[in-house]
């Protein structure tokens, strides 16, 4: 037999099973233009790591900021853990620090003032046991964007269409 745990079919001391996706914002990708994207760690409770682990959290409505020369993640929203004993838990909605090298948030905060960008949470994710999220720049998108980009999509939809169409037909 051997010594190793990974691969011996437990799926508790698997390192495997923590690398997952919990949450990702799509309406990001729609509502912002995107630029840089960074990692970071975030600063959490016991329970809510557990609620993490179950995915009852919501991503959508959430926002990064830089407060004196730190990085915080508003609106993230994380459930009481389900399984708690006591039901007074965490406060679901609070801010949460954000864990980044003082370099990284000093030009970040820089490029959010001088070019007027936002800070998107792009993805919520474990690695290797740990709470990552993904983050990325963002200007945002007005409607009249939105059609456009939309507009072209199909465009190009209608053209592969076409082309497999004319294939078809030779």
């Amino acid at each position: 037999m051997s010594g190793s745990s990974k691969g011996s079919g437990n799926p508790g001391n698997s390192r495997d099973a923590d690398n997952k996706t919990v949450a990702t914002n799509r309406r990001a990708r729609r509502d912002y233009e995107l630029g840089d994207s960074f990692e970071a760690g975030l600063v959490l409770t016991g329970s809510e790591v557990k609620s993490l682990r179950e995915a009852t959290v919501q991503i959508a409505e959430s926002y990064a900021q830089i407060q004196d020369g730190e990085a915080w993640l508003h609106g993230l929203h994380i459930a009481p853990y389900s399984h708690a004993q006591d039901h007074s838990g965490h406060d679901p909605e609070r801010p949460r620090k954000l864990l980044m090298h003082r370099n990284e948030i000093d030009r970040i905060g820089f490029k959010m003032q001088t070019d007027r960008l936002t800070l998107v949470p792009l993805r919520l994710y474990f690695s290797n046991g740990r709470v990552k999220v993904e983050l990325a720049t963002g200007k945002g998108r007005k409607t009249v964007d939105k059609r456009h980009d939309l507009a072209k999509r199909e465009a190009e939809r209608e053209a592969q269409r076409a082309m497999s169409r004319s294939r078809r037909s030779e």
